[in-house]
């Protein structure tokens, strides 16, 4: 039996630091980390962390991830807050998930 993404748990994972500015737009400071990447500094001076500003949807969507909240929980959320704009809601928040989990800015708690 395969498992349902809108019943898993996310939660920040902690060595992701972000910030919230006034309007709401979360910005993650990803660390540059691996040998590539070390390369890639001293050759190309290349930041050491990049600063990544997530858009109005990804802002809202990261602020509901606590660790408590389910999938179809945020999605519950993002309905009542964006409304038709939002649409099609669980392919795009599924693909959202899923992409902050590749890059694990994310981790599963279930």
């Amino acid at each position: 039996m395969q498992a349902n993404l809108l019943d898993f748990i996310p939660k920040h994972n902690s060595l992701v630091p972000f910030t919230v500015d006034k309007k709401g737009i979360v910005t993650l400071e990803v660390k540059n980390r691996g040998f590539y990447n070390r390369v890639a500094q001293v050759l190309f001076r290349q930041p050491k962390i990049s600063y990544i500003a997530l858009e109005e949807f990804g802002s809202f969507i990261w602020q509901q991830i606590d660790g408590q909240r389910s999938v179809m929980e945020i999605a519950d959320l993002v309905k009542e807050k964006f409304g038709a704009k939002a649409e099609p809601l669980y392919d795009r928040l599924g693909q959202y998930m899923k992409t902050l989990r590749k890059c694990d800015y994310i981790l599963w708690v279930k």
